[in-house]
């Protein structure tokens, strides 16, 4: 299933359906891929403009990274939907023996990884993208500057959403190297860049307000 072939009312309506996927990490990396989109729509309005012909290059650096990260997160939207089927299966795997339960419980506990990986990703490249509103705030037009502000508080709930996919599946993990490792890669990214998101939207309602 691509799901980033589909319209955005039909990505809304299979979210709504029974479907298992897309669930919370889809949408996670959805919400951040236009939350980056907002940067490059700033950043495309902006340069050019006579007041920021000395910084055209650094709008141009913006833009190909913002392209990059977007695709991202988009290609993420599929990756962590098709990473959540061998775990699926695996929950469902009948087991009586215990030889059946051992069997079971490595084939679970790697799937478990294979689940973490997407959303693991989708935090780092979310953080990268509200780098790029940080980079991009003095160098924006006032009269689209509140874009920036909405950008960057999408990311800030993609963050929170892709942090949650990840502890839904370490919760279950029984590897407490690989666990207190993602753990605390996670919640250095989220806890600096959820800071970075609203010390953003506080500037821009700031210099909206000047």
């Amino acid at each position: 299933m691509e799901l980033t072939q589909k319209t955005c009312k039909e990505f809304a309506e299979i979210l709504a359906s029974k479907q298992a996927v897309p669930g919370g990490g889809g949408a996670a990396a959805l919400t951040g891929a236009l939350g980056v989109a907002l940067a490059s729509m700033v950043a495309n309005f902006s340069k050019g403009k006579k007041k920021f012909i000395s910084v055209e290059e650094k709008h141009k650096e913006i833009l190909e990274k913002g392209e990059e990260l977007r695709e991202r997160l988009l290609a993420l939207i599929d990756e962590d939907a098709k990473n959540f089927y061998p775990l699926s299966k695996a929950y469902g795997i009948k087991a009586i023996t215990d030889e059946e339960k051992e069997a079971k419980q490595e084939t679970l506990q790697s799937a478990l990884k294979v689940a973490c990986s997407a959303p693991i990703k989708m935090v780092e490249a979310i953080y990268q993208s509200i780098l790029l509103h940080e980079e991009l705030f003095d160098i924006s037009s006032k009269i689209i500057i509140s874009d920036v502000g909405v950008g960057a508080q999408c990311l800030k709930a993609a963050l929170y959403g892709a942090q949650l996919n990840v502890i839904i599946n370490l919760n279950a993990i029984k590897d407490d190297t690989y666990k207190d490792e993602i753990q605390e890669h996670i919640d250095e990214l989220v806890n600096k860049g959820s800071k970075k998101a609203d010390d953003i939207y506080q500037k821009v309602i700031e210099k909206m307000n000047c």
